[in-house]
């Protein structure tokens, strides 16, 4: 006997109630309009690719949805796009200014609680400015040299999320321009700042596309920068994937052991293999890639550090055909506002011992000239990087923020670890300015 309450209405027949459906549509992941191409917009929601340019426009200049369709834009293709997706945003938990120079640091609350840093950066043509965004909640690549390494990695950020950094940064120059009276814009973007792009390459890419896309924010992709310590699996992605892309790598030493101290990344991808990467890229993008290294006093900076890099300077050119750009860049301190500790020894991890994970290992060298010299004799150039907006932690290297100012929810990616050494680590500054 079937006991079962029976139904007049056949089974399996009937569609689901209004609250039903409501009830489906709101557990149905939604679409964040700032990371999204027009063409995917458009296969999302069955719209007109125009209507989903001037969408994807709108998300991009207003921050959200307008109540009602502009005359530029189908009633319907809005409401569409609306049913299928929203523009989110990220909180601005503080906003500092050096005082020292025209750097501007940010530090955004995301939906979770956690807090990532961005910095506006000042290039050589007044009014042009570069975005250096975070694609990581910490990082898990413990760089010596880094303050974002001392975090641990919480999380990979969506491609919204790092999108959205840029998009209100940009709109922050605009109300200050607008105050100055005087016009200014972004006009790069690095991705160095906290965490491993690469690490998240994915999420990277997209908001690559997404930021160099002409109704989006429209930034040219030959003035982004992705900055690794060398993942050679994402460098050539990123060759193949967003050819206009330029590449920065972080060296920290080119021998091998003493990089490894200063780089534990380089136990799983060593300098080698990673230079083959940053080759191929090379001549598949036509791009030079830069090469930072940042100078600590009794680590990397002797004569016979100097020589050993031009030495590979050289032999990359002659091998690829293309000349690296060497950035050369002063230490900024990581540490707190101590008297200084001295540097680790030859055979001593940096940060190892008494000092603990609080102090800053290194101090900043005194041989920059000597260095550059040891290089201009072996017929190598290099630029010095000038890392401003130190006053205000926004300096190279410099990036972090405690996560205990705002507890992270229990949601995904929250527990703090340590990824596979298949992820690289933070680069340790921003690359040299555009012109």
């Amino acid at each position: 006997m079937n006991l079962r309450p029976q139904s007049n209405a056949p089974r399996d027949s009937a569609p689901p109630s209004n609250a039903t459906q409501s009830s489906m549509d709101e557990r149905r992941p939604r679409i964040a309009l700032q990371a999204v191409l027009p063409a995917e917009l458009a296969a999302a929601c069955g719209i007109d690719i125009t209507d989903a340019r001037r969408i994807v426009s709108l998300a991009h200049r207003l921050g959200e949805l307008p109540v009602r369709a502009p005359a530029t834009v189908r009633r319907a293709a809005l409401d569409a796009a609306r049913a299928v997706g929203e523009v989110r945003t990220l909180e601005l938990s503080e906003r500092r200014a050096s005082a020292e120079d025209p750097f501007v640091k940010y530090a955004f609350r995301l939906d979770d609680g956690a807090i990532v840093e961005s910095v506006r950066i000042p290039l050589e043509r007044p009014g042009r400015y570069s975005a250096c965004v975070s694609s990581q909640v910490g990082c898990a690549l413990a760089c010596a040299f880094c303050a974002t390494g001392r975090m641990g990695l919480t999380r990979n950020l969506e491609a919204w999320e790092i999108v959205e950094q840029v998009r209100l940064i940009r709109r922050d120059l605009a109300a200050s321009a607008e105050r100055a009276g005087g016009g200014a814009r972004i006009h790069g973007v690095l991705f160095q700042g906290m965490g491993e792009p690469l690490a998240n390459a994915d999420r990277v890419i997209q908001a690559i596309r997404v930021l160099s896309e002409p109704s989006a924010q429209a930034i040219d992709m030959r003035n982004i920068t992705v900055c690794t310590a060398g993942l050679p699996s994402g460098i050539r992605r990123l060759a193949a994937e967003v050819p206009g892309v330029r590449l920065g790598l972080s060296l920290g030493s080119v021998r091998p052991g003493r990089r490894r101290l200063l780089m534990p990344i380089d136990g799983a991808h060593p300098l080698e293999e990673v230079l083959a990467a940053v080759g191929e890229h090379a001549r598949a993008t036509g791009h030079a890639p830069m090469w930072a290294y940042t100078l600590l006093a009794d680590q990397n900076d002797s004569d016979e550090d100097a020589a050993s890099l031009a030495a590979l300077a050289r032999g990359f050119a002659a091998q690829h055909g293309v000349s690296p750009r060497l950035s050369l860049i002063p230490y900024n301190s990581i540490g707190p506002a101590d008297p200084p500790q001295p540097p680790p020894g030859p055979a001593e991890p940096p940060g190892a011992g008494e000092r603990g994970a609080a102090a800053d290992p290194f101090v900043r060298s005194a041989r920059l000239a000597a260095f550059r010299a040891v290089l201009a004799a072996a017929g190598v150039g290099s630029i010095v990087r000038y890392s401003g907006g130190g006053d205000v932690g926004a300096a190279c290297g410099q990036l972090a923020r405690s996560q205990a100012e705002a507890p992270r929810s229990g949601g995904r990616g929250a527990s703090r670890s340590r990824r596979a050494p298949d992820a690289a680590g933070d680069g340790p500054g921003a690359p040299p300015r555009p012109a």
